[in-house]
């Protein structure tokens, strides 16, 4: 499926993707940097109400968050791994394995730790207010 969507609808986007990859554990963001990717996933936490601050773990790799409609939520970002050994040494593989939703920006740095039934996500930039998101 294929969406192309103004920022200003990313809350209604978001719904819709909802819907169809709720059943999903493993949600992998690929899409370029500035494109909307933790811009998304704010709102898809927005969504399950998750009361944390959400923001890119690009330093920490991985946030953790409580949804009182979802549970644990995990968001992590492996934009700084080097490869899927970095991964694991990091703890990739334990979030991975705990049966929550997990959100995960820039998986192509370790794409082989993901299960194949991951709900894969593509977010590319149209022009300053305009994305396609296609999955």
């Amino acid at each position: 499926m294929e969406i192309i969507y103004s920022l200003n609808e990313i809350e209604s986007v978001v719904k819709q993707v909802w819907e169809k990859g709720k059943l999903h554990k493993v949600w992998a963001f690929y899409a370029g940097m500035g494109s909307g990717k933790t811009t998304f996933i704010h709102s898809l936490c927005q969504l399950l109400e998750v009361e944390d601050a959400v923001s890119s773990p690009t330093y920490a790799i991985i946030n953790e968050y409580k949804s009182p409609i979802h549970g644990k939520i995990f968001h992590s970002d492996w934009y700084r791994l080097k490869d899927e050994e970095d991964a694991i040494n990091v703890g990739v593989e334990d979030m991975l394995d705990s049966k929550n939703l997990c959100l995960v920006e820039w998986p192509e740095k370790a794409e082989g730790l993901l299960d194949d039934d991951a709900f894969k996500i593509y977010i590319e930039v149209i022009n300053e207010n305009t994305r396609k998101l296609s999955f």
